[in-house]
């Protein structure tokens, strides 16, 4: 369509945020993602596409014209400069000299440069607390510095899929917008059997005794001392624990319950995928230990088609409302 709103995606990852905003009928313009293996699984995913690596070494200038620019950029800490620094330096906007040397620079310096109606920054919810507010308070002033509106909100994925992962998203509009983080509406709540197997899965996915009883012990030892540490068993109708890029240790955070006296399982990778609510069409393309760590590092799907839903309402004039989205729920 002519008429679509485009995008570019740093910090691709595998694709998610594309996905989600694909699914809001915007178009894909720029890609950038320096890891090798996820670039495997997004050229997998997204043939024809041409990635761009370190983003660090891209000239802004070069990157072609767009509506929006979607991040989910790495946390990293700031050193905080004074107003008299920035003063003496003659600097027009703080963040040359407050997030030099930060990957959250590279997404300032490309907003600065190409000036998109909007962008839409994706974080662990712990950037709010990150060097005790500082992080946040420098990342929300660079925005504002570079004359954008600014709307941020924590959501869970837990509307969407059946885990409990609470990011934070920051949605900056070049013109004051009529914008508001509504609430989610889906149509159901998920658990954990919309995504499972029906069936037996491979026997490298059951945790060995040895695995088992240490993860059993390492869990007493810490409950002993009254610490929440310790592996998490799930069954088919509850919601599982977020999961994290370290899956592939162990698994131990989510835990698939299996018959009585029965050591518990990990998710298959495939499961994983759907529990961050990629549709069963997405291939996987690299090793169990691979695609752990992707999906352990990626977004929920869903919940990035719901903001571009919003988003893309916002920049058309439109009200999305907190209605489901087309395709929202359970994709495969």
């Amino acid at each position: 369509m002519n008429d679509s709103i485009t995008f570019i995606d740093l910090f691709a990852g595998i694709g998610g945020m594309r996905l989600g905003f694909e699914s809001a009928g915007a178009r894909c313009v720029f890609t950038s993602e320096w890891d090798e293996y996820s670039q495997k699984t997004y050229r997998a995913n997204f043939p024809g596409s041409e990635i761009a690596g370190d983003i660090t070494k891209v000239d802004a200038a070069e990157i072609p014209d767009h509506d929006v620019l979607l991040a989910g950029f790495p946390c990293q800490p700031f050193s905080l400069a004074g107003v008299s620094k920035k003063n003496s330096l003659g600097r027009p906007h703080g963040f040359a000299c407050e997030t030099q040397g930060t990957l959250f620079f590279d997404v300032a310096r490309i907003i600065d440069t190409k000036r998109p109606r909007a962008f839409l920054l994706e974080n662990v919810r712990n950037l709010l607390s990150h060097d005790k507010g500082k992080t946040f308070r420098v990342i929300r002033q660079t925005l504002e510095e570079l004359g954008y509106d600014i709307h941020w909100r924590v959501l869970d994925g837990r509307h969407f899929v059946p885990q409990h992962r609470e990011r934070i998203f920051i949605a900056g509009f070049r013109e004051a917008a009529n914008f508001d983080w509504t609430d989610p509406a889906p149509a159901a709540r998920p658990a954990l059997r919309d995504i499972l197997e029906p069936g037996p899965v491979p026997e490298k996915y059951v945790l060995s005794d040895k695995l088992w009883n240490y993860l059993q012990a390492y869990a007493e030892k810490h409950r002993a001392k009254g610490n929440g540490f310790g592996c998490s068993v799930f069954g088919p109708d509850d919601v599982a624990r977020t999961l994290s890029a370290r899956y592939y240790k162990d698994g131990s955070e989510i835990l698939i319950r299996r018959g009585e006296g029965q050591n518990p399982r990990r998710l298959t990778p495939r499961e994983c995928a759907r529990l961050m609510g990629y549709p069963e069409s997405f291939g996987i393309p690299v090793s169990d230990t691979r695609a752990y760590k992707q999906f352990g590092n990626s977004v929920v799907v869903p919940l990035i088609g719901y903001a571009a839903r919003l988003m893309v309402a916002c920049l058309r004039g439109e009200t999305a409302g907190a209605r489901p989205f087309a395709g929202q729920g359970r994709l495969w």
